[in-house]
């Protein structure tokens, strides 16, 4: 291991080109996906972070059984929710799953919301690991010398870095001189890989709906979580211990019931909760993966993905394709 927190040999290589599925939560990603990867003779790379937890099903719509023994998954129930899980291990571990997929003469389709874990993989970013001793004498030296002062300090090692850090965010200041300290590189050097977004490493596809349909999914999906047992799982957690797990315990859905379970909210509040956190999360993977100027977005309707697969598996396996970026719906692309 280096200091990065994941040897080079552990970050995915990219040498072939990766197909994607993306989008916001509720957009239909995990019914579409197991049709089009049985269509493209590929096994599925889970890039969402919640469903890395053993246990957590119901409340992060994990595929279940049957969908599994259709194709393949891969990082999915990798660890129990109390164990601490960073995008560095999932990045190792997804490096792993690639070079076994590869070796089995397969396709990996990458399916999730997750935009972190995404370019995680395609893009082999670099995470540069915490210490904690660093950490606390730089905190100290904030509380002592002051914000300026060590954000002046960060200018004169990193003007780049400085310049995008407001003087008064000592978190970041901290942060920034922590992964100087830890790597003797500047913390925008890591920063530059994220602007790059090299076309020859994915082939991606991207579904979104209207948000009045997106809204109205979000809700019927929440519903349909607690018609499955969703209290009951999160019931069963809370017994293992759920509030002593930092992740898990705020998980949209996870925190709402516990809250409900412990006699602090009624279950209609619960509900309302989720499906407040639920739009919310969407409106945040929908802003990222905008971002990405190689994804081709498909506009869907109330079927969600599951109703253009055609379009989807043309897109994928198209050399050329249209430009990414542009909006494209099932109508236009059948015309």
């Amino acid at each position: 291991m280096t200091k990065l927190g994941v040897d080079r040999s552990e970050r995915p290589q990219a040498t072939t080109r990766l197909l994607a599925l993306v989008g916001p939560t509720a957009s239909g990603k995990s019914e579409a996906a197991v049709e089009l990867a049985e269509r493209l003779d590929a096994e599925i790379v889970s890039a969402d972070s919640m469903l890395v937890y053993r246990g957590m099903d119901v409340g992060t719509a994990k595929p279940g059984g049957h969908e599994r023994s259709r194709v393949t998954h891969h990082l999915v129930d990798v660890v129990d929710p109390a164990e601490p899980f960073s995008v560095s291990r999932y990045q190792g571990l997804a490096a792993v799953a690639l070079r076994e997929i590869a070796g089995r003469g397969h396709r990996a389709l990458l399916v999730g919301g997750s935009g972190l874990y995404f370019r995680a993989i395609v893009d082999s970013l670099e995470f540069p690991t915490t210490e904690p001793g660093t950490r606390s004498a730089l905190e100290l030296e904030a509380a002592t010398v002051g914000s300026a002062l060590l954000h002046d300090r960060l200018a004169a090692f990193d003007p780049s870095a400085a310049a995008k850090i407001e003087p008064g965010n000592v978190r970041r200041t901290v942060r920034a001189l922590e992964v100087a300290a830890i790597t003797g590189r500047p913390f925008s050097s890591f920063a530059a890989q994220w602007e790059a977004y090299p076309r020859h490493r994915v082939r991606a596809v991207g579904v979104s709906t209207s948000r009045e349909v997106l809204a109205a999914r979000i809700e019927s999906r929440v519903r349909e979580m607690l018609d499955n047992g969703l209290v009951e799982e999160v019931r069963a957690l809370v017994d293992r211990g759920l509030g002593g797990w930092l992740t898990a315990s705020q998980a949209i859905g996870y925190a709402e019931m516990a809250r409900h379970l412990a006699g602090e909210i009624s279950l209609d509040q619960a509900v309302t909760d989720t499906v407040r956190r639920t739009k919310a999360l969407a409106r945040r993977q929908l802003a990222w993966f905008r971002k990405d100027p190689r994804i081709r977005w498909f506009q869907a309707e109330a079927g969600g993905a599951a109703a253009m697969l055609d379009d989807l598996v043309d897109e994928l396996l198209s050399d050329t394709g249209t430009h990414p970026g542009n909006e494209r719906t099932k109508e236009a692309s059948s015309a």
